[in-house]
């Protein structure tokens, strides 16, 4: 009876922890919707002066409610962290649901922020970039350091199109990044637009970027890296050979022409970049 009853308590023990691990595993592959709002917009030192001088007070713009969505490993924590930004078109599903599932494996939490939905807006590939959209990000990572399983020491942020511009943006010295009380650890960046920065970042930036991209030219990334003094935070840009704007996207196999610009996806490029943000997080987070 003994021996019956201790095979029952192995047999309970098994299937618990196959129902906790299954759990644990549902949980990292899920995403839940969260809401958070994007940092004020604080003046800056110069904009205080200039407004003194003339008699007048400016005030912080209060932040924009905003929508995003959360994945996380399984376990306790504290994790790394990493904040992403879409391009112009918005959220695309199959783009979130990939990178939230490839960071999670990895280890890290990653929050989908969705500059979009809580402003009415569908895209802004035509009317160029949404300056607010800095302000997200910064947002994003205040509510994330504020989460018990998150490391608030270790958190990137990362875009794609639109979304890398607003992340180099985002890093550069100088930017709306001196206004911040807490800072990103590292910066990637899909298909930025390199021409709106000068390259002075404030921490290890990666810039992936196609040969043939006639969205957001990779000339212009080179030309942006060269003046480079070795002040700030490194800036690795990587060129990869034949690839077009979106090169990364999975859901583009068959190319397209989209706003103008050819866009479509190459398995080659994309996977040399997925190593090269693997390792680049693994690198920037573990100093």
């Amino acid at each position: 009876m003994a021996h019956y009853a201790r095979l029952l308590l192995r047999r309970h023990i098994f299937w618990m922890a196959l129902l906790i691990s299954h759990l644990c595993a549902s949980h990292a592959d899920a995403d839940e919707l969260v809401q958070f709002e994007s940092a004020a917009m604080k003046p800056t030192p110069f904009q205080e002066r200039i407004a003194q001088q003339n008699g007048q007070a400016l005030q912080a713009v209060p932040g924009t409610p905003l929508n995003g969505y959360l994945t996380r490993p399984p376990g306790k924590g504290p994790f790394p962290a990493v904040v992403v930004l879409h391009g112009c078109t918005g959220m695309l599903p199959n783009v979130r649901k990939t990178w939230s599932e490839r960071l999670s494996s990895w280890g890290y939490v990653a929050l989908f922020v969705d500059s979009f939905s809580t402003r009415g807006i569908r895209e802004t590939c035509d009317q160029g970039p949404l300056p607010d959209r800095v302000y997200d990000a910064y947002g994003a990572l205040e509510f994330l350091s504020k989460l018990s399983f998150v490391d608030p020491q270790r958190i990137a942020l990362a875009g794609s199109s639109a979304g890398g511009t607003t992340t180099l943006e985002a890093v550069q010295r100088g930017s709306a990044e001196q206004l911040m009380d807490r800072k990103f650890k590292a910066a990637i960046a899909y298909y930025p637009n390199c021409s709106v920065t000068n390259g002075d970042m404030t921490v290890p930036t990666l810039i992936l970027i196609g040969e043939l991209d006639d969205w957001t030219p990779a000339k212009k990334c080179q030309e942006m890296v060269a003046p480079r003094n070795g002040k700030g935070g490194a800036v690795q840009l990587e060129v990869f050979k034949g690839a077009r704007h979106a090169f990364a996207d999975p859901g583009l196999k068959t190319g397209t022409e989209d706003h103008g610009h050819r866009v479509e996806y190459n398995a080659a490029a994309a996977d040399k970049s997925i190593t090269d943000v693997q390792t680049f997080l693994r690198r920037a987070f573990a100093n």
